[in-house]
């Protein structure tokens, strides 16, 4: 009897961990829910670790997303680490830009909340300013994505999606 509730505990706890991690991952990135706000202007693994608990624990989070509440908000691009989606896939985008279709180029219009019905204009304008957005082969992640926000604010079709 001892052996099973050693191992539910166990179960339980690695559980709870991969919980944390992944309400680590959104909850502290995002700046929302509950937890953001309880531990507000704190830093370090500790504060955004019980942050991310509190937000996966009542899922506040998935909540204030859905309904623009709890200090949280789907307008910006979704990031990685730190890194936007754009530099995770720059090589890829490059490619699919040179060639005017491709998946990270659907996926870089997903990101900036393209409709389906103008993801062709927006693959058609990416591919028709390959040299703005790659002067060079030096071009970095926000580099990169002014310029695609400026091309896109330059084109009827794929200017309500900027800002």
């Amino acid at each position: 009897m001892k052996k099973i509730i050693a191992g539910l505990v166990i179960i339980g706890a690695s559980t709870l961990s991969t919980t944390s991690i992944a309400g680590v991952a959104a909850g502290g990135a995002a700046g929302c829910g509950w937890g953001n706000a309880l531990f507000k202007g704190q830093s370090g693994m500790p504060s955004h670790v019980i942050a991310g608990i509190t937000n996966v624990t009542f899922g506040n989070q998935t909540f204030g997303m859905t309904t623009g509440t709890n200090g949280c908000s789907t307008d910006g691009a979704l990031g990685y680490g730190g890194q936007s989606v754009v530099s995770s896939i720059m090589d890829e985008f490059s490619e699919d830009v040179a060639r005017g279709e491709g998946d990270a180029m659907n996926t870089v219009a997903v990101v900036y909340g393209v409709e389906a019905n103008d993801r062709d204009a927006f693959a058609k304008t990416m591919h028709e300013n390959f040299s703005t957005l790659f002067p060079s082969e030096n071009v970095t992640a926000d580099e990169l994505m002014t310029s695609i926000e400026e091309v896109m604010k330059a084109d009827a079709t794929l200017s309500k999606y900027v800002a």
